[in-house]
């Protein structure tokens, strides 16, 4: 049976993206050189794997998010806690909390250092 292990960004600015995650929960656990052209950074949530690597390609200043990719989704026990306490951070949520069908979770979504989006979902 297959596994999905990790999703890679590639970021501009390593140690401000590493800080980024952080504020979101994540845990830098290691950082692996790639030859002379490129650092990879692997990031997890406490209890969980190494499930997001972030690479750095020396020389590179901006990437093209493109068309195709959408966010990654995390889980948030109190929504307005959680907004709170990135707000204190500096992370803003693009627009306000929100449900997207009548009795669903609350959800909104943040963007990190490169613009990728992240979903924060509210448990029920």
């Amino acid at each position: 049976m297959s596994e999905l292990i990790h999703t890679c960004y590639r970021v501009t600015d390593v140690d401000k993206s590493v800080e980024f995650y952080k504020k979101l929960g994540f845990e830098e656990r290691r950082r692996m050189p790639i030859r002379d052209e490129a650092i990879n950074v692997f990031m997890g949530l406490p209890g969980d794997g190494d499930r997001l690597e972030l690479t750095h390609n020396f020389g590179v200043t901006e990437y093209e998010l493109g068309t195709g990719y959408g966010h990654i989704a995390l889980t948030v026990d109190d929504m307005d806690a959680t907004l709170a306490q990135l707000a204190s951070v500096g992370i803003e949520p693009e627009k306000p909390p929100y449900s997207v069908r009548e009795g669903g979770s609350r959800l909104c979504f943040v963007r990190d250092p490169d613009e990728y989006r992240i979903e924060l979902i509210e448990r029920r």
